[in-house]
């Protein structure tokens, strides 16, 4: 399986389709990020254009097993993030037959 970009690629790539430097593109990301968790936590969602959106998402409390032994636990409720792609990179990614 191929490896994903890293962070350090991103950066370089960003900095050479905005013909700019890397500590720019560095800070964009960074700003991006910052804003995306930022508003998410605020609003309950963080909506990209274009790619998609990041949500804030409540599980409820449910009842599970143990692998191990298969005795049933109790998993609490939580808070966690989901991020919806948007119809048309879903698309574009994996076009329906």
């Amino acid at each position: 399986m191929a490896a994903g970009m890293t962070k350090t690629q991103l950066v370089r790539h960003l900095a050479e389709k905005l013909e700019t430097n890397n500590k720019t593109a560095a800070a964009f990301l960074q700003t991006l990020t910052d804003t995306a968790i930022k508003e998410a936590k605020k609003n309950g969602m963080f909506v990209l254009p274009g790619l998609g959106r990041l949500k804030k998402v409540n599980r409820k409390a449910r009842m599970g097993r143990n692998p191990q032994t298969g005795e049933p636990i109790k998993i609490p409720a939580k808070t966690t993030a989901k991020f919806y792609l948007a119809k048309a990179v879903k698309d574009s990614i994996a076009p329906k037959k």
